[in-house]
């Protein structure tokens, strides 16, 4: 089962927006975690769990459900607030990030969050843990799908490249891979810290198919899924989708700033981002369909 599908694609948008809204209410709350990547990833995981993912929030050890990796682990408030949405787990936990002994960690914990399908934060892993649930769907004869986000700067790590080396040599055609690519880390831009550019070309040098999307509108991404399982299935190669975003989305001054990425505004800053999130939700509207 898909959970919730939602085929409309005007109120996918207004999920990200309420999305958006939420994590900045939960880490201002807290006084602690990473809202620019959570921003910039709020249309890619909306239309990741609200639309393409077969899970099942009544049973999150379904056998034959999708995969979903976040391998950009400090992104886990955007994950969290879609899990509660769903029903993994009650909304009330949602006010307990990071605090000491809860569920919800700063990054994202498989023993204690359901829905979480592999604890992440140390980046460079997600990739490869994802390829390893491909590979046991193969050998358990199973048919779902693994799909791995990724954070640009992640990007510089090593392993991030092993693993595509490996995933394209043993022809993983269930796994699809999805780069935030918003060009900002914790130190500053991508291109300053270590310019990977041309990125499409490297992937595709390691045996990829790539598509490009803009990550904030949800008809690209939409295509951009359909596209990347039809090339794969065609080649018999794993595609990757390079999704481009803005780091802190929808809040004017943490866009583009990697002072955003794990900062916390003060309660001046905070009624000014929740303004301006609460407008774009507004603009949003009420599509007339219903989930």
């Amino acid at each position: 089962m898909v959970s919730r599908r939602v085929e409309c694609s005007k109120q996918l948008a207004a999920i990200a927006a309420k999305l958006r809204v939420d994590v900045m209410e939960m880490v201002f709350r807290v006084q602690t975690g990473h809202l620019g990547g959570s921003l910039s990833a709020a249309e890619i995981l909306t239309t990741l769990y609200y639309h393409q993912l077969n899970v099942d929030p009544n049973n999150p050890d379904w056998p034959d459900r999708d995969r979903f990796v976040l391998g950009k682990g400090h992104a886990a408030p955007a994950l969290y607030v879609v899990l509660a949405d769903l029903g993994f787990f009650p909304r009330e936990e949602l006010k307990s990030l990071r605090q000491i002994n809860c569920m919800l960690q700063g990054h994202p914990d498989m023993r204690k969050t359901p829905g979480v399908e592999m604890s992440t934060g140390s980046l460079g892993h997600g990739l490869s843990a994802a390829i390893g649930m491909a590979l046991a769907a193969r050998l358990d004869g199973k048919h779902y799908h693994v799909w791995a986000l990724l954070g640009d700067g992640e990007l510089d790590e090593g392993q991030i490249w092993e693993a595509a080396a490996y995933a394209s040599f043993s022809g993983l055609t269930n796994l699809t891979a999805i780069v935030d690519f918003n060009r900002v880390q914790l130190d500053g831009p991508t291109d300053c810290i270590l310019c990977m550019d041309p990125v499409a070309d490297k992937w595709r040098s390691f045996g990829w198919n790539v598509v490009e999307a803009d990550g904030h509108c949800v008809d690209s991404l939409l295509k951009a899924y359909e596209e990347a399982l039809a090339v794969t299935e065609r080649t018999g190669k794993p595609s990757v989708i390079l999704a481009h975003t803005v780091k802190g989305k929808g809040v004017s001054f943490m866009e583009g700033q990697a002072a955003w990425h794990g900062g916390v505004p003060n309660a001046q800053q905070y009624e000014q981002a929740m303004k301006e999130l609460t407008q774009q939700l507004e603009l949003r509207g009420d599509c007339g369909c219903s989930r």
